[in-house]
Protein backbone atom coordinates (compact mmCIF):
# COMPACT_ATOMS: atom_id res chain seq x y z
CA UNK A 1 0.00 0.00 0.00
CA UNK A 2 1.07 3.57 0.39
CA UNK A 3 3.88 5.49 2.56
CA UNK A 4 3.07 6.69 6.01
CA UNK A 5 1.56 10.35 5.71
CA UNK A 6 3.16 12.61 8.55
CA UNK A 7 1.55 15.75 7.00
CA UNK A 8 -1.66 16.80 9.25
CA UNK A 9 -4.84 15.09 7.46
CA UNK A 10 -6.96 17.27 9.70
CA UNK A 11 -9.07 20.42 8.78
CA UNK A 12 -8.33 21.36 12.69
CA UNK A 13 -4.91 19.65 13.71
CA UNK A 14 -5.67 22.07 17.38
CA UNK A 15 -9.13 20.16 18.32
CA UNK A 16 -7.55 17.04 17.59
CA UNK A 17 -4.32 17.28 19.67
CA UNK A 18 -7.25 19.09 22.21
CA UNK A 19 -9.04 15.92 22.00
CA UNK A 20 -6.32 13.60 22.90
CA UNK A 21 -5.12 15.44 25.55
CA UNK A 22 -8.76 15.46 27.19
CA UNK A 23 -8.91 11.98 26.48
CA UNK A 24 -6.24 11.70 29.13
CA UNK A 25 -8.02 14.23 31.84
CA UNK A 26 -8.00 13.48 35.14
CA UNK A 27 -6.69 9.41 34.29
CA UNK A 28 -3.89 8.31 36.33
CA UNK A 29 -1.03 7.33 34.60
CA UNK A 30 -1.48 3.87 34.72
CA UNK A 31 -4.77 4.45 33.07
CA UNK A 32 -3.82 7.17 30.60
CA UNK A 33 -0.89 4.42 29.35
CA UNK A 34 -3.49 1.87 28.85
CA UNK A 35 -5.96 4.22 26.87
CA UNK A 36 -2.81 5.06 24.83
CA UNK A 37 -2.25 1.57 24.22
CA UNK A 38 -5.92 0.71 23.18
CA UNK A 39 -6.25 3.56 21.23
CA UNK A 40 -2.77 2.82 19.33
CA UNK A 41 -3.90 -0.73 18.77
CA UNK A 42 -7.17 0.60 17.39
CA UNK A 43 -5.37 2.98 14.78
CA UNK A 44 -2.78 0.31 13.99
CA UNK A 45 -5.81 -2.14 13.07
CA UNK A 46 -7.77 0.60 10.94
CA UNK A 47 -4.26 1.58 8.94
CA UNK A 48 -3.91 -2.31 8.03
CA UNK A 49 -0.66 -1.84 6.45
CA UNK A 50 2.35 -3.82 8.09
CA UNK A 51 4.84 -1.51 5.99
CA UNK A 52 3.01 1.66 7.07
CA UNK A 53 3.15 0.29 10.67
CA UNK A 54 6.64 -0.28 10.51
CA UNK A 55 7.53 3.43 9.24
CA UNK A 56 5.52 4.67 12.28
CA UNK A 57 6.96 2.74 14.69
CA UNK A 58 10.74 3.59 13.31
CA UNK A 59 9.77 7.55 13.21
CA UNK A 60 8.33 7.20 16.45
CA UNK A 61 11.45 5.10 17.87
CA UNK A 62 13.60 7.98 16.41
CA UNK A 63 11.18 10.71 17.82
CA UNK A 64 12.61 10.30 21.40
Amino acid sequence: MGKLVTASRFPDPDAAYRALVEARRGSSVEAAAELDTRLVLILANHIGDMDVLAEAIELAKGAG
